[in-house]
C-alpha cells in the first residue's frame, strides 16, 4: 500500500486552500535611484524598466507605487562625478540629494515607508564603501564607522523611516544604534545588510548606481560566497548589535543561507533580489526562452518558502499588478 499524495492536488480549489506559501503586495520593497536635475528619467540598458530619476520624476514614480498598494521603497542617491570625493562628503550634507528626496517624498506621499541605503560607494571618487586606508588600500573600518553615523543622522533628520547600512563594516549596527539613540531616534529601525556576499550578480546595479570601484574589488569587506557558516555568523552578530531586520543579499543563489538563518533567528529576514537576477529574467524574456511571469512568481515564492518575510525587488511593480489582477 502506498500513500496517494496526488489526492490533494486533483482539485484547483483544494490546491488553493492548502497552499503553504503565498505572496502579498506588503511583502515587497521597491528600489528607487534619485539623481540631481529636473525631468530626468534615464533607463538603464542592463535593467529594462529601471530608471535614474530626478526628484520630480521620482514623485511620479511614487504615485504609481501608491496606486499599486506598494508600501515601502528603498532609496539610493546617485551623484555626478564632480561632486564625489575621497570620503563621500556629499552624503554628510543635511541638504544632500538623498535628504532632499526623502523630504519631497514625505511631503507628497507620507504613507510611503522610506528605507534609505546607507553607504559611501555612490559618493566616493574611488567607488569603495568608505574611507580608504592608504596602507592596505582597503576601507578603513573604524574611520568609516564615524562618518556612517553622521550619514545616518542626515537620513533620520530628513524623515527616513528605516536605515539600511550596506557597506559591511564590522560594528556598523552598534555604531548606528548608539548614534541614533543618543540623538532622539531610538524608535528608528535598522535593517542590516547582515549577510552580503561579494557577488557577480551585482553587475547591472553598478550601472544604475554608478558605483563600480575604480580599482580592486570589495572582497575584503563583503563576504566570500563559499562560506555558509561565516554567513550565519555575520547575521547573528548584527542581531546581537541591535539590528531589527536581517538581510541576505543576493537572494536566488543563496536560498540555503536564507533557510539556515531562518532556523537561527526570530528576527524578520529580508532578501535583496538583486540586479543581476532581475536582468537574467528580463534577458530570458527578450529571447523568448522562458515564460517570464511564471518564472518571476516562482522565484518570489522560493524566497518566501526559504524564510524571507520581505523582498526587495525590481520586479515589485509587476508582481503587485499580478496580485491586484488576481493572477497570483
Amino acid at each position: 500500500m502506498f500513500k496517494r499524495l496526488r489526492r490533494l492536488r486533483m482539485n484547483e480549489n483544494l490546491r488553493a486552500m492548502l497552499k503553504e506559501t503565498s505572496l502579498k503586495i506588503e511583502d515587497f520593497i521597491y528600489p528607487l535611484f534619485v539623481v540631481n536635475g529636473n525631468n530626468v528619467k534615464k533607463e538603464i540598458s542592463s535593467m529594462p524598466g529601471v530608471f535614474q530619476l530626478s526628484i520630480d520624476e521620482l514623485l511620479k514614480e511614487c504615485k504609481e507605487l501608491v496606486s499599486l498598494d506598494i508600501k515601502a521603497i528603498i532609496l539610493f542617491g546617485v551623484i555626478e562625478n564632480e561632486l564625489k570625493d575621497s570620503c563621500g562628503s556629499e552624503a554628510l550634507d543635511e541638504n544632500s540629494l538623498i535628504a532632499r528626496a526623502i523630504r519631497a517624498i514625505k511631503a507628497e506621499y507620507p504613507q510611503l515607508f522610506i528605507i534609505t541605503d546607507l553607504c559611501f560607494c555612490e559618493y566616493t571618487d574611488h567607488g569603495h564603501c568608505g574611507i580608504i586606508d592608504p596602507h592596505t588600500k582597503s576601507v578603513a573600518n573604524d574611520l568609516t564607522l564615524e562618518i556612517s553615523a553622521k550619514q545616518a543622522l542626515v537620513h533620520a533628520r530628513a524623515g527616513a523611516d528605516m536605515i539600511a547600512p550596506s557597506g559591511m563594516m564590522d560594528g556598523i549596527i552598534a555604531t548606528l544604534r548608539k548614534a541614533l539613540d543618543e540623538n532622539g531616534f531610538e524608535n528608528l529601525p535598522i535593517m542590516a545588510y547582515s549577510t552580503k556576499f561579494a557577488s557577480a550578480f551585482y553587475g547591472p546595479f553598478r550601472d544604475v548606481a554608478e558605483s563600480a570601484p575604480s580599482y580592486g574589488d570589495r572582497k575584503s569587506y563583503q563576504m566570500d560566497y563559499a562560506n555558509a557558516k561565516e554567513a550565519l555568523l555575520e547575521s547573528l552578530e548584527d542581531e546581537k548589535q541591535g539590528a531589527d531586520i536581517l538581510m541576505v543579499k543576493p537572494a536566488l543563489a543563496y536560498l540555503d543561507i536564507i533557510k539556515e538563518l531562518a532556523h537561527h533567528t526570530l528576527l524578520p529576514i529580508c532578501v535583496y533580489n538583486v540586479s543581476g537576477e532581475y536582468a537574467l529574467l528580463k534577458a530570458g524574456a527578450k529571447l523568448g526562452v522562458i515564460e517570464y511571469e511564471k518564472l518571476m512568481v516562482e522565484t518570489m515564492i522560493a524566497f518566501k518558502r526559504a524564510g524571507a518575510k520581505l523582498i526587495i525587488s525590481y520586479h515589485a511593480k509587476e508582481v503587485a499588478r499580478l496580485i491586484k489582477e488576481g493572477k497570483i
